[in-house]
């Protein structure tokens, strides 16, 4: 943890935040300018943790769980370069050749291959998900899978999810 680590502060000034260095933040953009000024992540403000959902946190997903700006930056553009290098034609081209059932985690390993990427550079998995979810939304993929873990009442989580190409109607 750092000096400049910033918390929210309940009171009756609303959404006030105070960082470790004594500096008292009204609002949330003023706590994540003081952040970045001070190298600090402007998502997690410096914490390294974010809450995901009411009662669980994780590590930040803006800065890899360092709290640091630095590595916020690093990560947005890999998210960036993923978004031009992985685009929908790439996932959906992988999906076709899949006759069966297959893991988000097979189509991502697929990717990186045929992409030539090395593994840990960008933000493969993360990439492909997301495609795979819009592919779902429009029909083109169905989900097999059950959630893994149930969080709170209304958030699930699937730790590698399985899916298939829908099944379309000869007539």
């Amino acid at each position: 943890m750092t000096k400049h680590a910033i918390f929210p502060q309940t009171g009756i000034l609303g959404d006030a935040f105070a960082c470790g260095c004594g500096v008292l933040l009204g609002g949330r953009m003023t706590a994540e300018l003081h952040a970045a000024e001070n190298g600090m992540c402007s998502v997690c403000l410096g914490t390294a943790a974010e809450e995901a959902a009411p009662g669980l946190t994780r590590d930040c997903t803006g800065c890899a769980g360092t709290g640091r700006r630095r590595e916020q930056i690093t990560w947005q553009l890999a998210h960036a370069e993923a978004e031009h290098l992985i685009t929908m034609t790439v996932v959906r081209g992988v999906v076709a050749g899949f006759d069966g059932p297959f893991h988000l985690s097979e189509i991502a390993d697929t990717v990186r291959n045929g992409l030539g990427l090395p593994t840990g550079r960008l933000p493969v998995g993360p990439r492909v998900r997301d495609l795979l979810l819009q592919l779902q939304a429009a029909g083109e993929i169905t989900m097999l899978s059950a959630p893994d873990e149930m969080i709170g009442s209304d958030m699930v989580l699937y730790r590698d999810p399985q899916w298939q190409r829908a099944r379309t109607l000869g007539l």
